[in-house]
């Protein structure tokens, strides 16, 4: 049951019970029923203001896929484990925009695998033949919460839509049009 069928049924029934049989049942019913749907509006809109109940945070984050979420939390470790939530989450924001691009696979793990494990790939980390387990700690949790939240509640996409990025130290052979740049890297369409 809902917050709001709680509120709504199943605690003014309690009330309503402990009065019955009392003489003037009747009228004590409406100043309580009165008093108590003031008061469970009132939380009500105080609880909804406050996300809870909705279930809507609950139901995004089951519907996120393990996989992918581990696929991302390693990409955004190996890539931005240096940069903090906000180049995280523009590397999240590159992998989302794949998965919705037709030229690109439509799921995080095969956009980050895509290429293979030998180079030419499209992330630098997952063919440099080296091992791909994080280390424990901060950087590794935080991967996995923001990686959490983009694939959940798909964000603001800070990078306006780039689909390709590098370190700004490097010089690809490419030429794209730039769209951002966040942390350590340079984002393009």
């Amino acid at each position: 049951m809902t917050v709001a069928g709680l509120l709504r049924y199943a605690l003014p029934t309690m009330f309503v019970r402990r009065e019955q049989g009392h003489p003037s049942s009747r009228v004590m019913s409406a100043c309580v029923m009165s008093a108590w749907w003031r008061a469970s509006a009132a939380i009500a809109v105080l609880v909804l203001a406050a996300g809870c109940g909705s279930g809507k945070d609950e139901d995004a984050a089951a519907a996120v896929d393990p996989a992918d979420h581990h696929c991302v939390a390693l990409a955004m470790y190996w890539e931005a484990r240096g940069e903090g939530e906000e180049g995280m989450r523009a590397i999240g924001a590159v992998i989302l925009n794949r998965m919705e691009d037709e030229r690109f696979p439509d799921t995080a793990c095969a956009v980050i695998r895509e290429g293979g494990e030998t180079p030419p790939c499209q992330f630098s980390w997952w063919c440099d033949g080296l091992g791909d387990t994080p280390e424990p700690g901060e950087p590794w949790t935080l991967s996995l919460a923001v990686a959490r939240e983009v694939l959940a509640e798909k964000p603001r996409d800070p990078t306006g839509g780039a689909l390709f990025f590098h370190r700004a130290a490097s010089d690809p052979p490419w030429t794209r049009e730039k769209t951002a740049e966040i942390g350590d890297h340079v984002f393009y369409r």
